[in-house]
Formats: structure tokens, C-alpha cells, sequence
């Protein structure tokens, strides 16, 4: 693989020679800067052998390198191994930006190239800010995936379907009402759309086109007097072109939407800068005037409606029923010495699979077993597939698609004997969860400074995570969605009720465990306090969380007070829904501490 991957670049390096440019950065998105995209834009992952969800390549006449987070060091370091690429690790103090290598290994007048269709608007303006001084130019326009890349899957044909009112509790033609009423009040005429999931939330539609988010690869055009539908026509069928038709929405041809924008003519346009690809930009009729704006629709979409709250609870409970079943079965079968990492994910989907209104996973399993968990993001493969057995720990990060909700949900399982190290970081994290999932705090407030109560007990320890706290997940939709956070960079989003966030402190060691205690939030109101109205969450995720290994007298009075009593929570509510067997078992797991 190695060889392959050498061969690979130097196509690349010479597609870059024949056209006369230095360098070119191939991201790890696609035309609508999507998080997970669909095989046909993993160009990132083919040219180098790295497969995580985040991470940019760079390649000179002479070098290659990947920038990634913490969350993809010990992968990506395992998965570059041999290959002519080397790791630059993200938010380390001796690693260069992309743009400090650019400026150090290129010279003056080199030529830059980056394809348009892959960075957003606001990334293209930065670069070139960056790089200014040195008179390094950057070409928008190179697309080397056609020439080099031959066996590249062709685009996602899945047919889009219709999301049922009853699931999303607005219909289409009110939400563009709304939105019409936003875009008037930013002083605009019109909205342009790249963002899959804020399409597929607007127009109640879901699909299949990137693997266990069910979007649509799609644009939409909002104006006061249209609403237009970029979307390629083998997708539609006759009841969603009717569908459609009844919501007053033109349609057009997917590749076509370039060539629509250069004629339209709306006065101003609202473009979210951030979300939005460069050569989108770059079409658009220079008549009309451009307006960098957050879309309206990325907070209405994550303030969740009366029948979108109703869903994720009955989503919940049926989720902890399928993880109780689940937890119940492993602890016997972890004892057979014969199930692995890639055994469990598989049986893990069978229980879910066996639950009313279960459509898929919402994200590919993480199961990792000791040092496997200390890998944030590890996908365990025939390779690396570890055998488990009754000691140390689990990591289960799994989520699922239901119709009326989507769920995330990290469990590390004290498989047997634990080390002192072990339980202790085991204990940290935990009060870390507690600790944020207890707050209460006055409206106006950003998950930033919420961020700190999870982090606390580690850093009082001398330990750190540098992945977020905490990301908002769609109703069935992208397990990570905005605008809201829960982390320590700042977000000026607040955080606000019927938002839903995760809540997932967690601790790294590497060639030894790794510890994440993950379950969703949900925004909720207090009651009315000094100078505001106060929040609080109510934690909706609904599952037992693993007492063995509990250093007790780490915890406050308050912490356990607050375990026990969402333990009784989960027992109340999942037992009527399990046999005799399974509730004796859940009712060992939630006894008080």
C-alpha cells in the first residue's frame, strides 16, 4: 500500500509540473463542505491512504504532508507509515500551519493550486491574505482528481424521499416562510444554499447519498418570489416532483446551478462565507450584491420544535432498550474468549436493527479495546481487529438514524480487572460529564464557557482532551451539526432551548486506554434568576453507565446524587420494555453507588 500511495502522489506531482504549479491542497470535503462526504470527493483519503473524517493534504514538487487533530494522531501516524507523507499534528506548538510551510517552501510568484469546487469562500480570501506578502498566487481552477484518479466512484444516484410532517412538525412551505421573513430582515432578496443538511431540514426531504447522514447532494435558491432546486434528475420521482410542485419549489439540473447564477438578478444575496465553495461565488452575476451571513436556517433547524423533542425522547428509549440488551449480552459473551472489536459492531446493529423505526447507524461504530481506545477516532479493521477479553476497557462510540431522531451515545465498559490508573482517569472523566451535565446557567450564555466544567477535573490532574465537549446532532440528520458547541474555542452561537448537544469529556493514553463518557443534552429552561432567565440540560441519552471502576471518593456528594438519580431515571423508563431476565440485569447496573 505504501508503494501505492508513493505512486499516487507522484502522478500528482507530475499533473502539477505539466501545468506549471508548486504546490496543491487537497482538503477532506466535497463541493458543499461537508464533514462526511460520498466516496466519489474522497480524493483526500485515496491519494493518501488516511481515512479519518478530518484532515488536509498538501503536496510540493518535493514534499507531502497531513495536517489532522488529536483526534486522528495515532491513526494517521499508524495509516501514513512508509509513505512519503509526513504528520504534521494540529494545535501542537512546534507544528507549522499549512500556510507557515507554504510560506517557508515556496518562493515568490509560485503558482498555488487549489480546486474552488472544495474550499469555502472565506478560506480562499484568508489564504490569499496569508500569503500576499510573498507574491505566491493561488489558482482556483486545478482539478487534478480527473486526470489521476481513474477508478473514481461516479456520483450518488440514491433518490431523495419525503420526511413526514408527523416526524418533522413543520411543513416545507412554512419553513421557507420563515426563512423569506429572515433573509427580508437582513436586508436581502434572496439566499443561496450549500449546506446538505439545512436542504434536506427546509425542504423535508432526507436521502441516501452520503453513508448514515440522509441527505441529498442538492443547492436551493430562497427569493422572495421563488424557491429553485438544484438537484440532479434521476434523483426525483414522480411523487417528490409532485411533492415539490404542491410546495410552489422549481427544479433544476444539479450541474446547471453555475450557469443559473450567472444570470440571476436578485439585488442582494446572502451567502454564508463559511459554508459556501469558492467557485460558487465566483459564478454568481457580479450585478448582484453579496452578503456574507450565517444562514438563517442553521438556527432554526437546531432550535428543535414540540414534536422533534417528543421524537428524540421516544427515540432515546428505544435506543437504551437496544443498548441494554446489548450490554447485557456482552458481559457474557466477552467470557467465551471469541468476540472482537468488529464482532460487537456487528451484533450491536442487530439489536438496534430489531427497533421500531431504526433506519441505520448515524456514524461508523467505534469500538476500540485498550490501547485501540486511546486511538479517538479508531475503525477497526481485519488487521488491527482485537480479540476482547475480561480485563481493561471498551470504548463504544455508536449512534443510530431513527425516523423521529438521531443519537450518539460513547460507553467505556470495564471489561474485568482495571489498573489504579485506569479507574482513576476512568473517575475524572466521569465527574467531568456530571459536572457540565449538572450546570445551570442564564440565557446569553455560549458553550465556551460551559466548556471548562467538563475539562476541570483532568486539568486538575495534569490532563487534557483537545477534542470538543460537545456538538449539536440533527433530527435525523447529521450526527454533528452547528451552529452550537460545547468546546474551549469560542463560539459566538448561545446556547439556547430545544438545542441538542452531546456531552463527551474523555482521556487519551496512548499504548494504554482511552476513556470517553458520552450522552446527549438537551437544552431546557430553569426558572427565572438574578438579572435572567436561567437553563439547565436534561440529559435525554438513556443507558446505564459503567459502575466498575468508580473511585468513589473521588466524587462530590452532589456528582453522586446526580448518578444515582439518573440511573433511576434509566431504569424506570427502559424497564417496562425489557423481559424478566433483562430487568433484573439493568436493575443491577443502576443500583445506587
Amino acid at each position: 500500500m505504501e508503494h501505492i500511495i508513493d505512486q499516487r502522489i507522484a502522478s500528482l506531482r507530475k499533473v502539477l509540473k505539466q501545468k506549471g504549479f508548486a504546490a496543491f491542497i487537497i482538503p477532506s470535503t466535497d463541493p458543499h463542505l461537508s464533514e462526511y462526504v460520498s466516496p466519489h470527493w474522497k480524493f483526500r483519503e485515496w491519494i493518501s491512504g488516511f481515512n479519518g473524517s478530518a484532515g488536509t493534504i498538501v503536496v510540493t514538487l518535493d514534499q507531502a504532508g497531513l495536517w489532522t487533530d488529536s483526534r486522528y494522531f495515532l491513526q494517521a501516524s499508524e495509516q501514513l507509515h512508509g509513505t512519503c507523507i509526513n504528520l504534521y499534528r494540529e494545535m501542537l506548538p512546534e507544528t507549522p500551519s499549512i500556510m507557515d510551510f507554504l510560506r517557508s517552501n515556496l518562493r515568490s510568484s509560485d503558482i498555488l493550486g487549489i480546486d474552488g469546487k472544495m474550499f469555502s469562500i472565506k478560506q480562499v480570501i484568508e489564504m490569499r491574505t496569508a500569503l500576499a506578502d510573498i507574491d505566491l498566487k493561488i489558482d482556483t481552477s486545478l482539478d487534478p482528481m480527473k486526470e489521476i484518479w481513474e477508478d473514481q466512484p461516479p456520483m450518488p444516484k440514491a433518490q431523495a424521499y419525503i420526511y413526514d410532517i408527523s416526524y418533522a412538525g413543520v411543513s416545507c412551505i412554512e419553513k421557507i416562510a420563515l426563512i423569506r421573513k429572515e433573509i427580508k430582515e437582513k436586508k436581502a432578496e434572496g439566499l443561496f444554499l450549500s449546506s446538505l443538511d439545512e436542504i434536506a431540514w427546509c425542504l423535508n426531504l432526507r436521502g441516501n447519498d452520503v453513508k448514515c447522514n440522509p441527505v441529498i447532494i442538492s443547492y436551493l435558491l430562497i427569493t422572495q418570489n421563488e424557491t429553485v432546486y438544484f438537484i440532479s434528475p434521476e434523483k426525483l420521482s414522480t411523487e417528490v416532483k409532485f411533492y415539490l410542485q404542491k410546495q410552489n419549489i422549481s427544479i433544476c439540473d444539479y450541474k446547471d446551478v453555475s450557469s443559473y447564477l450567472s444570470t440571476i438578478n436578485t439585488g442582494n444575496i446572502l451567502l454564508n462565507f463559511d459554508k459556501t465553495n469558492y467557485f460558487i461565488y465566483s459564478t454568481i452575476n457580479p450585478e448582484c450584491r453579496i452578503i456574507d451571513s450565517q444562514s438563517p436556517i442553521a438556527l432554526l433547524k437546531a432550535i428543535r420544535n414540540e414534536i422533534e423533542i417528543s421524537g428524540i425522547h421516544h427515540a432515546m428509549k428505544r435506543d437504551g432498550v437496544a443498548l441494554v440488551k446489548f450490554l447485557k449480552w456482552l458481559e457474557n459473551a466477552v467470557l467465551s474468549g471469541q468476540e472482537t472489536e468488529m464482532s460487537i459492531d456487528k451484533r450491536l446493529h442487530e439489536f438496534r436493527a430489531q427497533q421500531e423505526k431504526y433506519i441505520g447507524e448515524s456514524f461508523d461504530t467505534i469500538a476500540g479495546y485498550k490501547e485501540h481506545a486511546a486511538i479517538v477516532h479508531y475503525s477497526a479493521t481485519p488487521k488491527t481487529d482485537a480479540k476482547l477479553l475480561p480485563k481493561g476497557f471498551l470504548l463504544l462510540d455508536s449512534g443510530a438514524q431513527y425516523l423521529d431522531g438521531t443519537t450518539d451515545i460513547t460507553r467505556t465498559i470495564a471489561l474485568g480487572e482495571l489498573t489504579e490508573e485506569e479507574a482513576r482517569n476512568y473517575t475524572l472523566v466521569l465527574k467531568g460529564h456530571i459536572d457540565l451535565a449538572m450546570a445551570k446557567f442564564p440565557t446569553g450564555t455560549r458553550g465556551a464557557q460551559l466548556d471548562v466544567l467538563a475539562h476541570m477535573p483532568l486539568w486538575n490532574h495534569g490532563m487534557n482532551y483537545l477534542h470538543g465537549t460537545g456538538h449539536g446532532v440533527g433530527h435525523f440528520l447529521n450526527v454533528h451539526e452547528g451552529p452550537q458547541s460545547i468546546r474551549t474555542n469560542e463560539n459566538p452561537v448561545t446556547l439556547q432551548p430545544g438545542m441538542v448537544t452531546s456531552n463527551e469529556p474523555g482521556i487519551y493514553i496512548e499504548g494504554s486506554h482511552g476513556i470517553r463518557t458520552e450522552n446527549l443534552l438537551l437544552v431546557c429552561k430553569d426558572k427565572k434568576g438574578m438579572f435572567s432567565e436561567f437553563l439547565k440540560f436534561e440529559t435525554i441519552t438513556l443507558c446505564p453507565i459503567c459502575k466498575k471502576g468508580i473511585v468513589k471518593g473521588l466524587l462530590t456528594k452532589e456528582e453522586i446524587n446526580w448518578f444515582n438519580e439518573y440511573h433511576q431515571k434509566v431504569y424506570n423508563i427502559l424497564s417496562d420494555y425489557l423481559n424478566d431476565e433483562e430487568k433484573v440485569w439493568l436493575k443491577e447496573q443502576t443500583r445506587e453507588l
